[in-house]
């Protein structure tokens, strides 16, 4: 049974590649302003979980409801439109445009969204601030540290309001202090604005930052908060 007020809900999702099978009937639900973890060991499917709830891989059965609309029926460009607009991303390596300052990458997807570049870099900049982080405002990628790297990665997501926020194995490269911070910024301000975050990883001090467990394996899903 679906916990009523739910933003985000998938139910028996099943994707098979070749003769693996990824997931296998799993669920997942969350709130507004939650932090649920997706944990499991390496190959259990929680990957597949998240890059499916967000809408980047298309599952072979089941179905996922975000904010009443049924995402399995959106075509390529209206999935590609709820992901700049409505959901926001932080990946194990950041995956910041090298090209770009640290400023401009935090302002992308507010510029594909068409907001004009002062505007966007002035929310940009707000973000870093937050984030400890306005210092590398001008430099690149590759010219700051990875825990600040990070943090540039977790203001991108954030730049755009986003409703939910994927993050996949976010402190998965970096030392535990590092990591640490980056996991309190990150769920201080997805709480703040009352966004969802879906949080995969495999350490149980990250999972820590989360309201609530669901455990992956075999490509099936267990919640750890129901099932207790």
């Amino acid at each position: 049974m679906t916990p009523a007020g739910s933003l985000l809900v998938a139910d028996g999702l099943r994707k098979v590649y070749g003769p693996t099978t990824a997931l296998d009937g799993a669920d997942f639900s969350i709130h507004p302003g939650e932090v649920v973890a997706v944990m499991g060991p390496s190959g259990s499917g929680k990957s597949t979980l998240l890059h499916c709830l967000a809408g980047i891989v298309r599952p072979d059965s089941g179905s996922i409801t975000y904010g009443g609309r049924e995402l399995t029926g959106m075509s390529d460009t209206q999935l590609s439109a709820l992901r700049r607009s409505e959901f926001g991303f932080v990946f194990q390596f950041g995956q910041l445009v090298p090209e770009l300052t640290c400023v401009e990458n935090v302002a992308l997807p507010l510029r594909m969204n068409g907001v004009k570049r002062k505007e966007a870099e002035g929310t940009a900049l707000a973000w870093m601030d937050r984030l400890d982080v306005a210092e590398v405002r001008d430099k690149r990628p590759g010219e700051v540290s990875g825990g600040q790297g990070q943090r540039v990665a977790v203001a991108r997501s954030l730049a755009p309001s986003p409703r939910v926020i994927f993050a996949d194995e976010p402190t998965g490269a970096l030392d535990s202090l590092n990591g640490e911070r980056v996991m309190e910024m990150l769920t201080d301000a997805a709480r703040s604005t009352n966004a969802a975050v879906v949080l995969v990883t495999h350490e149980t001090r990250v999972a820590a930052y989360s309201d609530r467990e669901i455990v992956v394996r075999d490509g099936k899903s267990r919640d750890m908060e129901r099932a207790s």
